[in-house]
């Protein structure tokens, strides 16, 4: 991943004036950085934690709901806010991707046809069946703020005719999934300030004809927003700039764009640059897991430079004594009260106090990346 922070950055270009999502839950600011939520948590931290870091919202996944814990147990918990305690936004993922990882990996997994997709995780007795109107019905009755259709995800480098496949089926599972939530919408009588909002999955591969037709067939079925489907690097790790840059060429700017599954902070501001709007990734909290933390090189802003970024590992012995913070100038929990000698013991002894805290600062980086990034397109937008 560190690749992406191999060209220069300009965050002089303003891709379009900011915008703010209203949603069921609240309202975000555009861009923002979601952290992955899959089963319902932020590992290591709380809801208490998230709102202190600034989280406007947070990503959580159909695919592994449904197994563990389980729709009916969430439906008896009052929906994934009430369970997880967090009182802002949720998106969920339709589990698409998730799901074809696991066939992907394995045939014998599960199989994917016209109706959706049947899968049976390893280790389990249970076949499940995550069809595009099963899909919504699922996160309409978690709660969610915004439901994403279910896709047919594919990798870049695979064959034409498996990426045509592909949008064939995203293209038509999308039209399912838009009209199962027109019927669930008016069944419950949603108000428009009620009522989730609707995204499309935008698929095609490496493809610049597929990625037109998917888009141009989407559009035309309408929808709230749409997200960027498939895996988004090459096998260097490096970020498919060309397709993604031309993806959102393809959506007319008043779309909210998803970038799903970016969230390298080098990616993200190449993305923003770009016109995507919404991001989400693992990398950040599970980098502050593994002691990698993150920091800005430059703190009072966002260089036109490769170096705005740079780490932090706390794992190094050069910071056994360290009486500093991890960045200096951070407002978030770790910095303002720990010091890096400290982390670094934490981390020795295997304290979970260390998940928590490593956790906060990256969460708290990116949403404070994501606030620069706003006042710079706002700056240059005047």
């Amino acid at each position: 991943m560190d690749q992406a922070m191999q060209a220069p950055i300009d965050v002089t270009q303003v891709p379009q004036p900011n915008q703010t999502l209203q949603l069921p839950h609240g309202s975000i600011q555009l861009p923002v950085f979601m952290p992955d939520a899959t089963l319902g948590v932020v590992r290591g931290v709380d809801a208490t934690d998230l709102l202190h870091c600034q989280v406007e919202a947070v990503v959580m996944n159909t695919f592994h709901l449904m197994q563990k814990p389980g729709s009916s147990t969430i439906s008896a918990l009052d929906g994934l806010h009430s369970m997880s305690g967090w009182p802002r936004p949720i998106i969920t993922d339709s589990g698409g991707f998730q799901a074809y990882s696991l066939i992907q990996q394995n045939a014998k997994f599960g199989k994917l046809n016209d109706d959706g997709i049947t899968f049976r995780p390893e280790g389990s007795d249970r076949k499940f069946q995550l069809t595009p109107e099963k899909a919504v019905q699922l996160q309409m009755s978690y709660g969610s703020d915004v439901i994403m259709c279910l896709d047919y995800c594919t990798h870049v480098d695979a064959p034409p005719e498996v990426q045509e496949i592909s949008v064939k089926h995203t293209i038509a599972w999308a039209k399912r999934c838009k009209q199962e939530y027109q019927r669930l919408v008016e069944q419950k009588r949603l108000t428009e300030e009620q009522r989730p909002l609707l995204f499309g999955v935008i698929q095609g591969g490496g493809s610049f004809e597929l990625r037109k037709q998917c888009s141009e067939a989407l559009l035309e079925i309408g929808f709230d927003g749409f997200g960027y489907g498939g895996w988004p690097l090459d096998r260097q790790g490096k970020l498919l700039t060309e397709i993604i840059r031309y993806t959102r060429e393809l959506v007319p700017r008043q779309f909210p764009m998803h970038a799903l599954g970016i969230g390298h902070p080098g990616n993200l501001v190449a993305c923003a640059r770009m016109g995507y709007q919404i991001f989400d990734c693992a990398m950040p909290t599970r980098d502050a897991r593994h002691a990698r933390l993150y920091t800005f090189a430059d703190v009072q802003q966002l260089s036109n430079s490769e170096k705005w970024l740079s780490y932090v590992y706390v794992n190094d012995a050069k910071h056994i004594k360290s009486n500093v913070p991890v960045m200096a100038g951070c407002d978030c929990l770790c910095c303002t009260h720990y010091t890096l000698g400290y982390l670094h013991h934490l981390f020795k002894i295997n304290e979970t106090l260390f998940l928590r805290l490593a956790t906060i600062h990256n969460l708290r980086f990116m949403t404070l990346l994501t606030q620069r990034l706003r006042e710079r397109f706002d700056a240059q937008e005047r």
